[in-house]
């Protein structure tokens, strides 16, 4: 069994409700909780401060929920506390966001008092019905477990149980806390003992005979390659990914989910694999392969280029979250030690020795028009000196997210961008979310956060500058504004009034979110490379700290990669009308 260390809590034998269920979250090192105050969840309120944690109040709940996913990406775990009905109802977006891509994120939900929904009245935030379990029922479908905590003798367990669903799956879990129950005593023994998630298994022969299988496919490689997927972050292997792309020295590249979680200063890791926008000489290297470690896949349309990135079944040794696929064959009930078996047992002289294809060269920006206007094109390659070890780094849905992926990064870089669930406006909350958990993690107040936002996504919770400014977060915000939803123009309606947006003055959303005066002039803006260079070289976006915000004015139809062969086609075809 996986243990997670406790904190002393001392010789009490009850905790009131609450304190048990917060207690736990601290000791699973948990330290912050997002969320909004409702009517049934008051109560329950008080006890977040007296817990010993940090109460991080957003603007609306689906922020809420988008920040705790954020958080639970970089501290691996995060909670979430709404009210009945409309306040759960708004988060749930965020919540099923975080079930696609897994992020534990613990939702709690004040709920009316037990009376009231015994004798089912007609409370406000419910359907005038006498129904009280829809919303139960709703989170079913977003959530590994749920439990409704209206017994004091069985409290400890159903808090327990669902903690653990959320450590052993990654994804959201949801727990219901009825008003009345925030003050009833429970027992508080179990706080003494840590919280066992299911673990390794005992080595048996079957694992013996899998990992001789392995060991030889890797030692008869000629033409092998590392394929970093984004699902190695929930299944807690990336110590064991960094060792395996040093230990074999082997050609590697990434997916969109697992751009990040693996050092791209390596002298063999190549960056983002981009299946049919690759380099000729890139995607002869990877359908040729006679070996591909396949680490952590998730294979979404938008994560594999249309399922053009999935690795041939016949060369491919798969690590997946429940199994291990060799070939054709499926391996299950096998211990999460078996990488790191694997890795200790691997003889280094008898694995080939690789030299990969060439790595793509980058935009010399000496060459670059500094009095041209800025373009999806360079854009990115521009920025990318800005970035320094340990950063985050956001990429919002739209064109941000696609020019994201060609970014360099330093080491220890962490990158997360839009993936699968794909909803818009996502990465401003999130942001706000691990940024938080990061500076708590460095324990370190000037961690830094790097967004990249379009202006239509930023409308969409906008609100949130206001929550960085006031929890003093170090950020850089780049607002791409090109007039609207330019990822929608290129997929459809490249000239259709739906994909507008009103246009807003964004130097003016410092003051207007509660910055003070001495954080006014954080306010830049570009429209071509020349302001862009000034601007990035300010002492104030070097060095400075709190919310700085980057105006970058863009063409509405320019894009690049997958998005321009989209807007070509419906130019193309237009034309031919």
């Amino acid at each position: 069994m996986a243990s997670i260390g406790v904190e002393s809590i001392g010789s009490e034998c009850s905790a009131k409700e609450l304190y048990y269920l917060l207690t736990r979250l601290r000791q699973l090192g948990i330290q912050s909780i997002f969320g909004v105050p409702g009517d049934y969840n008051l109560r329950l309120l008080d006890f977040v401060t007296p817990s010993g944690l940090h109460w991080v109040g957003t603007c609306n709940e689906l922020n809420a929920a988008y920040a705790a996913d954020g958080y639970a990406r970089i501290n691996g775990l995060s909670a979430l506390i709404t009210t009945f009905g409309v306040g759960e109802l708004s988060a749930i977006n965020g919540i099923a966001g975080a079930y696609a891509e897994k992020a534990a994120v613990i939702h709690i939900v004040g709920t009316p008092a037990r009376a009231l929904q015994d004798s089912r009245s007609l409370m406000h935030h419910t359907f005038a019905d006498g129904e009280y379990r829809r919303f139960g029922k709703m989170a079913e479908h977003v959530t590994v477990t749920q439990t409704n905590l209206v017994d004091e003798r069985t409290v400890p367990e159903q808090v327990d149980w669902a903690l653990k669903q959320a450590v052993l799956h990654s994804r959201p879990v949801y727990i219901e806390v009825p008003d009345d129950m925030v003050n009833v005593l429970v027992s508080a023994e179990r706080l003494g003992s840590e919280l066992e998630v299911p673990g390794s298994l005992e080595v048996d022969e079957k694992e013996d005979a899998l990992l001789k299988q392995v060991q030889e496919r890797i030692y008869q490689a000629q033409q092998p390659l590392i394929l970093v997927d984004g699902e190695c972050r929930p299944l807690g292997i990336l110590s064991q990914v960094d060792e395996l792309v040093k230990k074999t020295g082997w050609p590697t590249w990434t997916t969109v989910f697992g751009k990040s979680l693996v050092n791209e200063e390596l002298p063999n890791v190549y960056g983002h694999y981009s299946g049919p926008l690759a380099s000729e000489e890139w995607k002869t290297y990877f359908e040729t392969a006679d070996l591909i470690i396949n680490l952590g896949p998730h294979y979404s349309d938008t994560n594999t280029q249309g399922f053009a990135t999935i690795p041939r079944e016949s060369v491919s040794i798969s690590f997946l979250p429940d199994r291990i696929l060799v070939g054709k064959d499926t391996f299950r009930e096998l211990p999460r030690s078996f990488l790191p078996r694997l890795l200790q047992s691997l003889d280094g002289s008898r694995i080939a020795g690789v030299t990969g294809p060439p790595k793509l060269s980058h935009t010399d920006l000496a060459t670059l028009n500094l009095d041209g206007p800025i373009t999806q094109k360079t854009f990115y390659d521009f920025v990318n000196p800005l970035f320094r070890p340990e950063d985050l780094i956001l990429t919002e849905t739209g064109t941000a997210s696609h020019g994201g992926r060609e970014f360099q990064l330093p080491r220890d870089t962490r990158l997360f961008g839009a993936v699968t669930w794909l909803s818009i406006g996502y990465m401003l909350p999130a942001t706000l979310g691990a940024a938080i958990a990061k500076r708590e993690l460095k324990k370190d107040d000037n961690a830094r956060a790097i967004l990249f936002i379009g202006d239509g996504s930023l409308q969409m919770s906008v609100q949130e500058i206001s929550t960085i400014i006031s929890e003093k977060l170090n950020v850089i915000l780049f607002i791409i504004n090109n007039a609207g939803y330019t990822i929608e123009r290129a997929i459809h309606g490249r000239k259709q009034a739906y994909n507008d947006i009103a246009a807003w003055r964004h130097d003016h959303a410092l003051g207007f979110f509660g910055a003070d005066k001495s954080q006014l002039g954080n306010n830049f803006s570009a429209r071509t490379y020349q302001e862009l260079q000034t601007v990035l070289s300010d002492e104030r976006i070097q060095f400075g700290t709190g919310l700085r915000v980057i105006e970058v004015f863009m063409d509405r139809e320019d894009v690049t990669g997958l998005l321009a062969n989209l807007i070509n086609s419906q130019i193309a075809k237009e034309q031919k009308q």
